[in-house]
């Protein structure tokens, strides 16, 4: 028998900061000594059902502060989480490239020596867009992915 699971803003939030601890120890697995708080998270839908769901969902828990073409970026009651209070977070839209539970993006403090520092090693990839760039950290053992944006996101937005 198929089990329909309703999202709830409870489930939603559980599920953001799990998202969220997961991409902590992602970076803490390949960062030693990194304190860096979370900045923004998103959670990447895994069908059209899902998403309309979390979209009702976390509109109980936050506004649009912008859409984007992959799906809307909610300012909503602060968080908190193993990583800090989280404020931002997006409902990514269903992706072939983003099968993952979803994303976290920390702060870095010293984001150029951050770069120099990471960028060569195995699972970081520099990201490069017309007014920031990031860094992307993958392991296939995880389940998420961790993101350090220069300026992080809530600066860009002015949050």
């Amino acid at each position: 028998m198929l089990k329909l699971i309703i999202m709830t803003k409870e489930l939603l939030q559980k599920m953001i900061k799990s998202v969220v601890s997961q991409a902590k120890e992602l970076k803490d697995k390949h960062i030693e000594g990194d304190n860096s708080i979370v900045n923004y998270a998103a959670i990447f839908s895994q069908n059209n059902n899902e998403y309309e769901d979390l979209i009702e969902a976390i509109k109980e828990i936050g506004e649009v502060i912008l859409d984007t073409k992959t799906g809307p970026l909610f300012k909503i009651t602060p968080l908190d989480t193993v990583a800090g209070g989280l404020k931002l977070v997006k409902i990514r839209k269903p992706d072939k490239s983003r099968t993952e539970r979803g994303d976290a993006d920390f702060t870095i403090n010293d984001y150029d020596k951050f770069k120099k520092e990471f960028l060569d090693k195995e699972g970081f990839k520099l990201i490069e867009r017309e007014d920031f760039e990031m860094i992307e950290l993958m392991d296939s053992e995880f389940n998420v992915r961790a993101y350090f944006s220069n300026p992080p996101l809530d600066k860009q937005l002015k949050v």
